[in-house]
């Protein structure tokens, strides 16, 4: 152990325990007994996490979360592909500026990007359906699916997808049998990361959402608004068991890599 590997992996523990610090102190408050947010809490309980599962506005926030959260994901993983595979393999006049386009979601403030998507829907009458929250949802994922699939397909050898279309595999096949298998953690990874990103967001659910059509992200801003209890740190520390195991699945998923628990 060196004195550099010392002081590095001494920083590396700093930073993460100035990371996790805060988490760590809203999952401890979820289980508090006191009727307010207090930290240390005075005593154990579960009963925020049952009044959680017990109120209509949290319960059907999470189940308009879930059904949001599984389509947009999806769509945006593959149409972020199939993006990512026209812009790398395809010759695409101005490939470099339509990359740049489908960037701008990340680039671009979300709240312009709410704010055309609210514009957008008010003609279409989407406001306030889980139609519109879909397609919103989708739009901002689709840039990191393209961006995290392009960089996979960079580092492939193109000359195997080559060799298959030599021996007469017609462009379909090649990219079942031979393209898709080697991009596949990355896609994975894409579905995750899409799944995690929807599942949290805030801006383009508070502009196109409604009362009966509400986020879990939207509910809690909502009960932030106004007098809250330990409720909103049991809901917090279910989204970060949720984001935690979807990050455990991607390390497990990703080649070259084992999960060690314990």
């Amino acid at each position: 152990m060196t004195p550099w590997r010392l002081l590095r992996g001494t920083l590396v523990v700093m930073v993460a325990v100035f990371l996790l610090a805060p988490l760590a102190v809203v999952v401890i408050i979820s289980f508090s007994s006191a009727p307010f947010l207090q930290f240390p809490p005075p005593g154990f309980s579960l009963r925020w996490y049952a009044v959680l599962f017990s109120t209509p506005a949290w319960t059907n926030s999470l189940g308009v979360s879930l059904q949001l959260m599984v389509p947009s994901s999806v769509l945006a993983t593959v149409l972020g592909t199939a993006a990512a595979l026209g812009l790398v393999r395809g010759r695409v006049p101005g490939a470099a500026l339509i990359t740049a386009c489908l960037m701008l979601p990340i680039i671009v403030p979300g709240m312009i990007t709410a704010a055309a998507l609210f514009g957008i829907y008010r003609g279409l009458g989407l406001n306030g359906t889980l139609t519109g929250l879909i397609i919103g949802h989708t739009v901002l994922l689709i840039p990191y699916v393209v961006a995290t699939v392009s960089s996979a397909l960079r580092v492939q050898d193109v000359q195997l997808e080559q060799a298959a279309a030599t021996l007469g595999a017609p462009p379909w096949a090649t990219f079942r049998h031979v393209t898709l298998p080697l991009i596949m953690p990355a896609v994975l990874s894409s579905l995750l990361i899409a799944m995690i990103l929807s599942f949290d967001e805030l801006i383009v659910s508070l502009f196109v959402s409604s009362a009966r059509v509400r986020p879990v992200a939207v509910q809690m801003w909502s009960n932030l608004l106004g007098d809250f209890d330990p409720t909103i740190a049991a809901i917090a520390s279910v989204c970060f068991l949720f984001a935690l195991l979807v990050m455990m699945a991607d390390l497990a998923l990703r080649p070259g890599r084992s999960l060690r628990i314990g």
